[in-house]
Formats: C-alpha cells, sequence, structure tokens
C-alpha cells in the first residue's frame, strides 16, 4: 500500500532558516520526508494561498530530500486561522471532497504543524473517521540531526492493552456501581446492567426504566445520575418527580414554571422543575400518568430544549437529560390514545424493564445483606441472622408462598422490621417465625382481593356475548390466567406463574406458548390485557 500524508504547512517551523541555512534546523514537513524507515508516497499539502512561496520552497526541498514523494497542494483560505468553526468547517470540506482509497492506500494525519486549533480539527476528524487514517507526529532532534523523530498513533484504543483495560476495569466499577455494589446473579438482570453503563457514560439520549412497583427504578435512576456525574458528564442536580402527584394546572407549573399572575395563587414567578434540572438529570416517574397537554410541552423540551413558561411571553430553555420511568403498558396507553406516539417514540431509544423480585430469586440472598449493609450505616448498629434463621427465611422467600408482591420494598420492609426486633444483633428462628407470619397474612388478603376482582377482569375484557356463553368453571380458569398477566410483564413471565409445576418436568418449557394458546382461544392477545 502507499503511504499518504496530510498535513498543513507550518508558516513558523517549516520557514525555519534562510537560504542554505535552513538545512541546519528541524522543519516538521521536511523531517516527515526524512525518515529512513518511512517512505511517503504523496504528500497532500494543505496552506493557505498567501503561503504560495514557502509552499514552493517546501515542495523543492522535499523533492532534494525525498525525490519519491509526490507533493500536492491544497488551498484552503483560513480566514481567522484560531476560530474553531470557520477551521473545523474548512477541514470537514477538505475531508469530504477528497477520494480517499483506503485499501489502497494508508493515511497518516501530521498534526506538529499549524495552529493548536487546526491541530485539534484534524484530531476530531481522524478520531470521526472523516479522515479514515492515523495520526503522525514529528518531533525535533539535537542539532546534528536536524530530520528528529516520529510517532505513528492509531486511535483504535483497543489496540492498546493498558487502555483496553483500564476501560474495562471503569466498565465493571460503573456497573457495580449500578448494582449497588450487590453481587447479583441473575444473568439477565447483569446483562442489562452491564449495557445500561454504556449507555449511562456514552449517551445523552433519554432512558426508560419499565417495570413493577417496587423493582427499583428510583434507585436505578440516582445512580445513572452519580455515575454520569462522577465522569463528568453532567454538573447539575438530580431532580425527581413522581407524576402522579402531578395534575392540572399543578402539572404545567411543576414541570414549566408559571410567571407571577398567570393564575390563581401565583403570587410569583416560579422556574419549574425541568429548569431546575438545567446541565442535570430529571427523573420523571410514572410518566403515563403525565396528561397530554403535558406531554406535548415535554416532548418539544426534550427535542429542543425549549419550553413555555404559564403565562409567559417568552420561551424558556434547559439542557437536561430524562430518564422516564413506569410500571404501566405505555403501548396500550398510546393505542387507547392516553399517550402520545412520538413521545413514547423520543424516550424509548434505551428501553430497559426492571424484573421483579419473584423473576430473580436467586438474588434473594446478595440482597438480604445488602439490605442488613443500609440499616447497619443508618442505625450504627451490626445485625445478622443467625444459620439456622437465614436459612429458614430464604426459603420461605424462594417457595411459592414467597410473593413478593411489592418487591424490594417488601423485602426492605421485612429486613427492617427484623432488625428491630432483633436482640444482641441476631436474628432468630423465632424472629424469622414471627415474621413468615406477617407476610403471610398481608399477602393472602392480597390474594383475597384478586379473587374478588376476578370478575370484573372478565366484564373489562371479554365481549358481554362471549361471557354469557361460558360456563362458571371455564370463566375461572380464564380469570386466573387474565389477573396473573395483568401484573406481568410478559407472557414468559405469566407463563412462568401459571405452570409453575409441570414447566419442570419439560426438557424445554415455552411458557409464552402455552399462555398464547390460551388467549388466542378467545382471540385475545397479551397486549389487550395489559
Amino acid at each position: 500500500m502507499k503511504t499518504i500524508a496530510i498535513s498543513i504547512l507550518g508558516t513558523t517551523l517549516d520557514k525555519r532558516g534562510v537560504k542554505k541555512n535552513r538545512w541546519n534546523k528541524w522543519r516538521p514537513t521536511i523531517s516527515m520526508c526524512q525518515q529512513d524507515d518511512m517512505i511517503i508516497d504523496r504528500l497532500e499539502l494543505i496552506f493557505d494561498p498567501r503561503y504560495q512561496s514557502l509552499a514552493d520552497t517546501v515542495t523543492e526541498d522535499i523533492s532534494q530530500t525525498s525525490p519519491e514523494t509526490q507533493v500536492k497542494h491544497h488551498h484552503i483560505d483560513f480566514a481567522d486561522p484560531w476560530d474553531f468553526e470557520s477551521v473545523y468547517a474548512a477541514l470537514l470540506d477538505f475531508s469530504r471532497a477528497y477520494s480517499f482509497k483506503p485499501n489502497t492506500e494508508d493515511y497518516l494525519v501530521h498534526i506538529t504543524t499549524g495552529t493548536h486549533v487546526a491541530q485539534i480539527c484534524l484530531y476530531l476528524l481522524t478520531e470521526a473517521h472523516y479522515i479514515p487514517g492515523r495520526l503522525l507526529q514529528t518531533s525535533p532532534g539535537t542539532e546534528k540531526n536536524t530530520q528528529g523523530s516520529y510517532q505513528i498513533i492509531d486511535l483504535d484504543l483497543s489496540r492498546y492493552d493498558e487502555i483496553t483495560s483500564r476501560f474495562k476495569k471503569e466498565h465493571e466499577e460503573g456497573t457495580v456501581y449500578l448494582k449497588g455494589g450487590i453481587e447479583t446473579n441473575n444473568a439477565a438482570f447483569n446483562k442489562m446492567i452491564e449495557q445500561l453503563e454504556y449507555v449511562s457514560v456514552r449517551s445523552n439520549d433519554p432512558i426508560l426504566l419499565m417495570g413493577p412497583t417496587g423493582a427499583g427504578k428510583s434507585q436505578l435512576a440516582q445512580r445513572v445520575y452519580q455515575l454520569r456525574k462522577q465522569r463528568g458528564k453532567i454538573s447539575g442536580d438530580l431532580v425527581i418527580v413522581n407524576c402522579a402527584t402531578l395534575r392540572g394546572e399543578n402539572a404545567m407549573s411543576s414541570l414549566f414554571g408559571h410567571k407571577k399572575g398567570a393564575f390563581t395563587g401565583a403570587t410569583s414567578d416560579r422556574p419549574g422543575l425541568l429548569k431546575q434540572a438545567n446541565n442535570g438529570l430529571l427523573f420523571l416517574d410514572e410518566v403515563g400518568e403525565l396528561g397530554l397537554d403535558e406531554q406535548a410541552m415535554l416532548l418539544r423540551a426534550i427535542e429542543d430544549k425549549k419550553f413555555m413558561p404559564l403565562g409567559a411571553d417568552k420561551e424558556s430553555s434547559s439542557d437536561f437529560q430524562l430518564i422516564a420511568g413506569t410500571n404501566k403498558n405505555l403501548y396500550k396507553k398510546v393505542n387507547e390514545g392516553r399517550f402520545r406516539e412520538d413521545l413514547l417514540a423520543r424516550i424509548d431509544l434505551w428501553s430497559y424493564t426492571l424484573p421483579s423480585l419473584r423473576e430473580r430469586l436467586e438474588d434473594l440472598e446478595p440482597n438480604i445483606d445488602y439490605e442488613l449493609e443500609v440499616h447497619a450505616r443508618k442505625t450504627n448498629s451490626l445485625i445478622s441472622f443467625n444459620k439456622t434463621a437465614k436459612t429458614k427465611y430464604l426459603t420461605y422467600g424462594r417457595s411459592e408462598k414467597g410473593l413478593w408482591s411489592s418487591n424490594f420494598r417488601d423485602l426492605n420492609a421485612s429486613i427492617t422490621r427484623m432488625a428491630a426486633l432483633s436482640d444482641g444483633g441476631r436474628i432468630t428462628t423465632a424472629i424469622v417465625n414471627e415474621e413468615i407470619s406477617r407476610l403471610e397474612k398481608k399477602w393472602s388478603h392480597m390474594k383475597t382481593t384478586e379473587i374478588e376482582s376476578k370478575s370484573n377482569i372478565l366484564v373489562e375484557i371479554l365481549p358481554p356475548k362471549v361471557l354469557s356463553n361460558m360456563d362458571y368453571y371455564e370463566q375461572e380458569k380464564l380469570a386466573i390466567v387474565l389477573n396473573t398477566c395483568k401484573v406481568a410483564n410478559s407472557m414468559a413471565e405469566a407463563g412462568r406463574t401459571l405452570f409453575n409445576k409441570s414447566r419442570q418436568s419439560k426438557s424445554s418449557a415455552n411458557d409464552s406458548h402455552r399462555v398464547k394458546q390460551i388467549l388466542s382461544k378467545y382471540n385475545l392477545t397479551f397486549s389487550d390485557i395489559n
């Protein structure tokens, strides 16, 4: 392959010395063509037309020291060589117009000459692959060795073992941080968190966190914020909003602010939460509860970073990153006309569904240890289980009886109660037995409530004619399936709950297919229920 160098003429360094004396000086563009172990087949020399005479001299000198090097001149009018925007635009135009042939030519981008602004622009264009090459840095030698030395820098950092290992370590540290320091064992959850770490530090686009209440969406959003702040990606505040608490004018005013006198009770200006999140992160929990008007304004604020406060005649602006959380099926809300399709398309670029605790029972024990550590930090008292008590609590929590209906909130409350009742810092079997009774009572009440509501879901989903022709036995079975699907995040999760015994005898359990078959019998789909 031919070696092609792209270089800006050095109007100071390449001009050193006069007449024959110039050969006693280190000149970077000449030096580049004097290296014994590097042959430049063609030099693309970029310069302002005002320096044509110097370019001709440099070209002549290269022909003497490296006759095999062809020098081609490119005129670029750098009106202000210290203006970043204009210099970048000029060099970008050059790179777009140039006919690169990476299959037959190897490109080196010389970043020793030109202003610091031009050097930075060449670096950025190479990093962004507008110029498909590597960087070339030349350095002066001694007085007797005017050819100096050179270094080629490949911007593919994966080739540098030390840098790669450092990036890997930072990624692992970030992943552990997002998991709250908990050594989780659920493979799907770990894979999700690993990707979220990359997204958190590389993307400014919205993130959508889905999952049941108590699955940890709020805590995860806070960790994403802290991770981004640690990495210098944001400098502003974390603003957390529960959209379920916003109604009417209060919703508009809270999010987008208002001017004094905008409505009754508006006695002073209010900047709004979006403004408060400027240069920071805005977490909108239960985003599905926002009204359509607020959704429209939020969409514009995401896309244009601008919004109109209530009663204002001038737009306000805020550069924030958005994380939205929901335990609802937003796609169903779109179909029902209760959520804007364009807003959903904008906020689900990166969407992640947090599994329930029931779906992560292999993580029950490390989360118990984590809750005990949190309790110790809050109370300055160390609490632990005795071995028999912990085994009994884990066995119950992993059994069918352990519903964990409120997910990690149930676990947090349970550990808090047992820790408060422990004597001498030890949770005993007696304390665990009492706690299990308490949980069973709570969850049995929830089951009763579910049974009472079974008939409601049939009326809600099935046409009256279909329901009137169904046996009571058939209604009861279908109600169980529909209620299970309604609280599940996927058909697979519903199937695991419905077929918790029979699925164990199958070599390959297709839980989704079994649920789909039942629903199709009544011309229903999973999305019809959620």
